[in-house]
């Protein structure tokens, strides 16, 4: 099983504290009750007052620190909260809400990591883009990996799902989706963006050039 695929049946929890923290004394005790009642099958604690060298370690900018299956999370989360975290582990959508949460809080970076470490999570994002829940901030933080991407193996793997989205009524989504193909520079995104040629949207038909235009400076 994939590491981002956790199991339905058992879910297991870090969590990191510190002697300071005024918020994860309570954190601790929900999740202490979400073990009782079942919802958590193990939980791991590590104190930052006896191990002050994890934080750089695992990338710990605040406390509490909790890790729940894929999903990092820090602050004084509620037992709905968390509870809603780990509902989200065997859920379609749970990846999606993670990135967006992680892009509107300012996380861009940790998600470069992520995704270059796992690029197999970037089949996330075609969704994201045609969800209309998904935050601006969201959406602005998925073209900013994208462009970080820029003729990659990896962003080529999301031609199929890109060229899906240029069919969308939605003017916005059809002009992302054309960027990106743009930004695979691979002729086999060439067919997908020749259909924007014509497209109603003036933007749009630039945006189609352009695309055109980096795809035949690639070649």
């Amino acid at each position: 099983m994939s590491k981002f695929e956790p199991s339905k049946e058992q879910v297991n929890v870090e969590l990191v504290i510190a002697p300071a923290c005024p918020h994860c004394a309570n954190v601790l005790q929900i999740l202490t009750e979400l073990i009782k009642s079942s919802d958590i099958a193990e939980l791991y604690v590590r104190d930052l007052g006896q191990l002050p060298k994890l934080a750089s370690q695992l990338g710990i900018r605040s406390v509490p620190w909790i890790k729940i299956g894929s999903f990092e999370l820090t602050g004084a989360l509620t037992k709905s909260e968390i509870k809603t975290w780990i509902d989200r582990l065997s859920s379609d959508s749970g990846m999606q809400a993670y990135f967006s949460e992680l892009f509107t809080s300012g996380e861009l970076d940790k998600v470069l990591l992520l995704v270059n470490k796992h690029p197999e999570l970037l089949q996330h994002f075609p969704g994201m883009m045609a969800d209309d829940s998904t935050p601006l901030g969201a959406k602005i933080g998925i073209g900013a990996v994208f462009e970080s991407l820029q003729g990659s193996s990896a962003i080529k793997q999301l031609i199929p799902q890109l060229a899906g989205l240029i069919q969308s009524e939605n003017v916005n989504i059809r002009h992302d989706a054309c960027y990106y193909l743009g930004l695979t520079e691979t002729l086999e995104a060439l067919p997908h963006i020749q259909t924007l040629l014509k497209d109603s949207n003036k933007e749009i038909r630039e945006t189609a050039n352009d695309a055109l235009n980096m795809l035949k400076n690639e070649d």
